[in-house]
């Protein structure tokens, strides 16, 4: 079964609508052109809230779809379940040059 947990989702779609003032916020402080470092300092409060919107969607990703996987999913659907894990750690551990 797909779904999200009632909580996490309420907490997920909470982080998103700070996340649009956020950006309203951003696109502004450019257009005035602000100060940089304020608007790096935005910039960089926009990625800590996009990050604790991912910690909370792979919460429930965890709780639902790869316990389910686990759990009760064939050997491909439990290898597909670990594969996409680590490349989503692959993806969270990608440094610029």
């Amino acid at each position: 079964m797909i779904y999200m947990i009632t909580s996490i989702k309420k907490r997920a779609l909470h982080r998103t609508k700070i996340l649009e003032g956020q950006m309203r916020g951003l696109y502004k402080m450019i257009d005035n052109e602000d100060y940089c470092v304020d608007i790096i300092t935005q910039s960089l409060a926009i990625q800590k809230s996009l990050s604790s919107l991912n910690k909370l969607i792979l919460e429930n990703h965890l709780y639902t779809h790869v316990k389910d996987g686990l759990e009760q999913g064939s050997d491909n659907d439990k290898q597909r379940v670990i594969d996409e894990l680590l490349s989503l750690y692959e993806l969270s551990n990608v440094r610029g040059k």
